[in-house]
């Protein structure tokens, strides 16, 4: 899944000083996932008969795609300012978007075998809670930017990269979110 790759590849990119991932990596998830959801939007037109309806499953394509978009997104920002952050500054939100995407791939995975409500609100629950946790990660690092002890032009260049790594986990927490209600409506 390409919003699962972006994810993995900035978090290399992030990790590794001298990183081999390029913005063009990062492109290359975000067109792969356009190309995918096209796809899809194709074969709804010629396949009359699908389990799900027609619009949960191009709902379902085009929030997988907002996901590398998103992070693309940061990563070209990321290029612009690396050298006012420190790539280690957002470790802990890339933990999350991490687990993040793997509850999406999880979600997406159990969608084709008509998942039970109950193991789908559990996966949901857990997208959530991750949610929740890079939510109050944010808090703590405007409280850090907003101390004053924080160089004024480096403070608005890690608020600008902490909000785009945020609006990644919700991003794929919208995912979740999506095939949640594509399991409820068809249980």
């Amino acid at each position: 899944m390409s919003a699962h790759q972006s994810i993995e590849a900035l978090s290399r990119m992030l990790k590794e000083a001298n990183s081999n991932v390029s913005l063009a990596e990062l492109a290359l998830a975000r067109r792969n996932e356009k190309k995918n959801a096209e796809t899809i939007s194709e074969e709804l037109v010629k396949v009359f008969i699908t389990a799900l309806e027609r619009e949960d499953i191009e709902a379902l394509s085009k929030a997988l795609y907002r996901i590398p978009k998103t992070v693309e997104k940061f990563g070209e920002r990321y290029e612009i300012m690396k050298h006012l952050v420190n790539a280690g500054d957002f470790a802990p939100q890339m933990a999350i978007a991490q687990e993040a995407a793997s509850v999406v791939v999880r979600m997406v995975d159990m969608l084709p075998n008509s998942p039970k409500l109950e193991n789908i609100k559990a996966e949901n629950d857990k997208m959530q809670e991750l949610e929740g946790r890079a939510d109050q990660l944010v808090l703590g690092f405007l409280k850090e930017i907003y101390s004053g002890s924080i160089d004024p032009i480096k403070g608005m260049a890690m608020r600008d990269l902490y909000d785009l790594l945020e609006k990644v986990i919700d991003r794929c927490r919208d995912t979740c979110n999506v095939v949640s209600q594509i399991v409820l409506k068809n249980s």
